[in-house]
């Protein structure tokens, strides 16, 4: 299927350190490849050697460290392996004794210094052995043992036999690694690279019929590796397919079963740069998260200006004349809200899954609310768009009133705000294709603000302070509307609420709520920039306390001294 070169990631150089026991061939190793002949004579240890970028189809440079495994020298081995990107471990082909030291000495000693590069086992001086040798049956058991070993090889420098296949299996492992993509033990696909897979399989499935069709393979194939597929080559992946997994086909194309299959299929038969090359075209790293470069954030904002969603971004993916965004009665042209099955909320939880939404810091921050809400988007943007029909089957039903426009917008504006990359990726996983930085609107400083004493923004952040058992946490509530709770509970980190609120003539802004628990005031302030996002403070006391009376005056005093517009007042019972 891939007939392109492979793409590489970031990476500008591999760095590779070649180890072994003493007299097992490394030097020779080395200098037959940078020589690409065999050389008699080679000193005992060989100064770095570069290899060029053209000597393998990746056009990355490598630097191969040969090392010394005297035992003065062992402090030196170790700072190199610690630098390296990959290690070559050697044994001498024609000497049992060096190849039983790998799993006696040498892997765990790798394991002892924490070593997390990969490891490709090297059988040098192939031309000397004598007895017959079976490299599989010997290798299994080792390379269960020891996870790490990506690859175990065999070669000759005296007859250049198999000496670049070496690097080249080790520049492979570093710029295409496994353990990300695939599961050894298991030999099935890891759980984060199915999901990023799906969401590939989904972009890329334009008609939304759950098939990749012969139109759509030829543009997959075409984005990714710069080349068509011929009529033939289509048939071709497809009767490989069919042939060990029939429900990976069907009559209008491959299925997202039979897409799986396929990039599982190149894993186990060592093609993994062809998915790797996938992945990275559609944005992905070696983590599988979404590039920075790929989200393409604005890196020059000061600490007080706010970062926020343009609204013709909800406009472009609605596209309905009837929809406002103000309107939290009509949510994206519909006058009923849509009610999705638990499987269309699965599905897009797994496509969003692939970001790190556990580290979110949004402690009211709800995942269904969010999933639902954002596969309406990707249901209006196939459909309405894009002319095409949606691929998830949708009930209608009423919602509760909260997961309305007005409150989805709020959800987008407090992630927008305290992490906009966040949110950007988000729009990139439902399908918003154009430049992720004109999605962002940068709002302009709250110091020119204050100057013309008017304001651009609709998004505002107030910081909560107060005492121990002032009644934060309940201010907080209160904004959205929660009833006033009894049952105390501390917050020991700092947490957030959002919502929209009305002014006179209907004019609606969005209001951040953002709680500081007593103790981590000193920490929130020890950051010089870390009052400027904040456009009011409100210190909370409890009205029946002298005591949290007062303990709120010296938060004022002490935080005044940091921010220049500070509010005193707010009581809560």
């Amino acid at each position: 299927m891939p007939t392109g070169g492979p793409t590489t990631g970031a990476r500008t150089s591999v760095r590779i350190v070649v180890v072994g026991d003493r007299g097992t061939g490394k030097s020779s190793l080395i200098a037959a490849a940078a020589a690409e002949t065999f050389r008699q004579e080679v000193p005992p240890v060989l100064p770095p050697t570069r290899l060029p970028a053209d000597y393998y189809p990746d056009n990355v440079p490598i630097v191969i460290i040969d090392t010394s495994s005297s035992l003065e020298n062992r402090g030196r081995l170790a700072e190199e392996l610690k630098r390296a990107d990959a290690v070559v471990l050697t044994y001498a082909c024609d000497q049992p004794s060096t190849l039983n030291r790998l799993s006696s000495f040498w892997l765990h000693e790798l394991r002892r210094l924490e070593i997390k590069a990969p490891v490709i086992v090297a059988g040098c001086k192939l031309d000397r052995r004598t007895e017959e040798y079976n490299l599989s049956i010997e290798m299994v058991p080792l390379m269960q043992q020891f996870r790490e070993i990506e690859t175990c090889i065999e070669c000759s420098a005296a007859n250049m036999l198999q000496i670049q296949e070496v690097f080249y299996f080790a520049q492979k492992a570093v710029l295409h690694p496994t353990a990300p993509l695939f599961d050894q033990e298991t030999q099935t696909l890891r759980p984060r690279c199915m999901r990023a897979l799906k969401r590939i399989f989904v972009l890329c499935d334009h008609d939304m019929d759950g098939v990749l069709n012969d139109d759509e393979l030829n543009e997959f194939q075409v984005k990714c590796f710069n080349a068509p597929l011929q009529p033939a080559e289509i048939v071709g992946v497809k009767r490989v397919v069919q042939e060990k997994l029939p429900e990976g086909v069907s009559e209008h194309g491959l299925t997202l079963t039979g897409f799986l299959f396929l990039h599982a299929l190149f894993i186990e038969k060592g093609r993994i740069e062809t998915t790797w090359t996938v992945l990275r075209k559609f944005g992905y790293s070696d983590e599988l998260k979404l590039r920075d470069d790929y989200l393409s954030i604005p890196n020059k904002k000061a600490p007080d200006q706010v970062s926020l969603v343009a609204k013709h971004v909800f406009i472009i993916v609605c596209d309905s004349d009837n929809v406002s965004l103000t309107n939290s009665k009509a949510l994206f042209g519909f006058s009923a809200s849509v009610e999705l099955t638990s499987e269309a909320v699965e599905f897009l939880k797994g496509i969003f899954s692939t970001f790190d939404d556990d580290k979110s810091p949004f402690c009211y921050y709800r995942m269904e609310f969010f999933a639902k809400v954002s596969l309406k988007i990707y249901f209006q943007l196939h459909q309405k768009v894009l002319g095409m029909k949606p691929l998830i089957r949708m009930r209608w039903g009423e919602l509760h009133s909260v997961e309305s426009l007005s409150g989805f917008l709020s959800e987008w504006a407090l992630m927008t705000s305290l992490d906009p990359a966040q949110s950007i990726a988000n729009l990139i996983y439902i399908g918003y294709h154009c430049n992720a930085a004109s999605a962002l609107h940068i709002t302009r400083r709250r110091l020119v603000d204050r100057k013309k004493q008017q304001t651009e923004r609709n998004v505002f952040q107030c910081f909560v302070f107060g005492p121990k058992s002032a009644g934060k946490s309940a201010l907080l509530m209160s904004l959205l509307g929660r009833p006033f709770s009894e049952n105390y509970v501390p917050t020991t980190t700092q947490q957030y609420i959002v919502n929209v609120v009305d002014r006179h003539m209907g004019n609606k802004k969005t209001l951040i709520l953002r709680e500081v628990p007593e103790d981590g005031v000193k920490k929130l302030l020890s950051n010089k920039e870390s009052l400027a996002a904040c456009d009011v403070a409100v210190f909370v006391y409890d009205s029946s306390s002298e005591h949290s009376f007062k303990g709120a005056t010296e938060l004022l005093s002490y935080v005044a001294r940091q921010g220049k517009k500070v509010v005193l007042g707010c009581q809560v019972s």
